[in-house]
């Protein structure tokens, strides 16, 4: 049985078993990298999530859609891997912020991404799976019997046909035994304060990671997301219009101790999967989020297995390294994603991403 506001909302917010399943279906990829973030930097995991409480809820209403929140992948991913402090990620959102508020009002985001080709923003996801494997196999290192454990029961779901699944179960596994260790924190509120993790360090990094960021934000993010509001849901929601939104959702929720966030078209198409037809997806989810930030301390996290971190990670990178090879379908295109992936693994990917661009142009 559903509960459906009156009338003409009824299509755009309805709470109901599909609305619920849909909402699994956005946390899948987000929730690992949230808690990954949170346990290889200084970003403060309950902060991280109120900012992903409230937009989900306030961007679902705003659209009238389960329009996908979800972290920018990139940014997130290096400094995971280390390529950025924390404060350097806030410096970076802060700064796709305002270049995405700028580009969304005035109606730059079609200009953006003529300049970027899709190979190379299929090259720089490519760079981040790799980094983001690289640093699975130094964690799942420190206790592989764990880590064995953790692949064992990836690889019966991914038999049972769960892939896209698998990770938040090895997640909810860890939490299992998080909860064990540390018991059951008692919920607090994150504490209201600006830049509780650290104040933004504008640095060489920060920079790079944003333009490499910014390929991916245009290309995926708000012209992909476009699209497919009006393929799945029959929507009218315009490019600019979803960099606009993320932009002001940066510069918001970065201050408050968030991280950088965009409207994903694959976080769209899973919630699309899972059954999710309208803004109750989002409320639902958000709720969660807001629930869970209560009660996701220090004390919990330090409990977290580090070598099921390592085999969360592995499961993140390859979902990852397939959306970025998959839709590539002629040779010279798959060689430059290739490329750009290796350059950014092994030299820097802000330096791949800009020799990606200069590639493209000449080929």
């Amino acid at each position: 049985m559903s509960f459906s506001s009156p009338t003409e909302a009824r299509r755009d917010l309805e709470l109901s078993m599909s609305e619920l399943t849909g909402a699994i279906g956005d946390s899948i990829t987000v929730l690992p990298l949230l808690v990954a973030l949170a346990l290889t930097t200084s970003a403060s995991l309950p902060h991280v999530l109120v900012g992903f409480g409230v937009f989900q809820i306030v961007w679902g209403l705003h659209y009238g859609m389960p329009l996908s929140v979800e972290p920018m992948k990139a940014l997130v991913g290096l400094a995971i891997v280390g390529g950025l402090s924390y404060p350097e990620l806030a410096a970076a959102g802060l700064l796709a912020g305002g270049v995405l508020l700028v580009a969304g009002r005035f109606g730059f985001v079609g200009a953006l991404e003529a300049v970027v080709g899709e190979p190379v923003v299929r090259g720089v996801q490519l760079a981040v799976a790799l980094l983001l494997l690289e640093a699975a196999v130094s964690l799942s290192a420190g206790d592989v019997p764990v880590a064995l454990a953790g692949f064992a029961l990836v690889g019966v779901l991914v038999a049972a046909g769960y892939r896209r699944e698998s990770a938040l179960v090895v997640l909810a596994l860890g939490g299992i035994v998080a909860v064990a260790v540390a018991g059951v924190s008692t919920p607090q509120l994150p504490s209201v304060t600006l830049f509780p993790a650290g104040l933004p360090e504008f640095s060489t990094g920060a920079l790079e990671g944003t333009v490499a960021q910014l390929g991916m934000t245009i290309g995926n993010a708000a012209i992909a997301t476009s699209l497919l509001c009006a393929d799945l849901y029959n929507r009218d929601v315009s490019a600019d219009d979803l960099a606009e939104s993320m932009g002001v959702t940066c510069l918001a929720a970065v201050p408050a101790g968030g991280v950088p966030m965009c409207h994903g078209s694959g976080g769209l198409a899973g919630k699309f999967a899972f059954g999710a037809r309208t803004a109750g997806a989002n409320v639902i989810l958000g709720v969660f989020y807001l629930a869970l930030a209560l009660v996701a301390g220090a004390a919990l996290l330090a409990a977290f297995p580090l070598a099921l971190l390592g085999v969360l990670l592995v499961v993140v990178a390859v979902e990852l390294g397939r959306a970025a090879l998959e839709p590539i379908d002629t040779l010279p295109a798959f060689a430059l994603v290739v490329a750009v992936g290796l350059v950014g693994v092994v030299v820097n990917v802000g330096l791949a991403f800009v020799l990606g661009i200069v590639a493209y142009w000449l080929r």
